[in-house]
């Protein structure tokens, strides 16, 4: 998958994110042997993608041609995995949960932006 694709899902995935956030009634109850065996089933194709996203965008800001910083993709990696497992705990306000989610979506903005501009260079 290409860091274009793979940037599209991350960002329709902190938005089913979010809305499962939004919708659902919390917190749940972190010893709850069968919930926690759910969410990491759940979770695992999840953390995949947000893995093969880091890798790619990583690569990606490595020439430094582009407006993102290699620490901002590292940090919006660690955003969107405490998305993921937020979305299921529900064990951070509404407001928190917001700015991750604004944050990774801007950094995730920054890097299509940044392709466009490698792939359509201007004249």
């Amino acid at each position: 998958m290409t860091l274009r694709e793979l940037t599209n899902k991350i960002k329709e995935l902190i938005d089913q994110r979010h809305e499962t956030f939004l919708r659902s009634e919390g917190p749940i109850d972190k010893k709850d042997h069968a919930f926690f065996n759910k969410v990491k089933e759940e979770t695992k194709p999840m953390f995949e993608l947000t893995q093969d996203w880091l890798k790619e965008a990583e690569l990606f800001v490595k020439n430094r041609g582009v407006s993102v910083h290699p620490n901002q993709v590292k940090s919006t990696h660690e955003n969107i995995e405490m998305l993921i497992l937020h979305s299921y705990y529900l064990d951070v306000d509404k407001k928190r949960f917001k700015e991750l989610h604004q944050s990774s979506h801007y950094v995730l903005d920054m890097v299509l932006t940044d392709l466009e501009k490698k792939e359509h260079p201007p004249s």
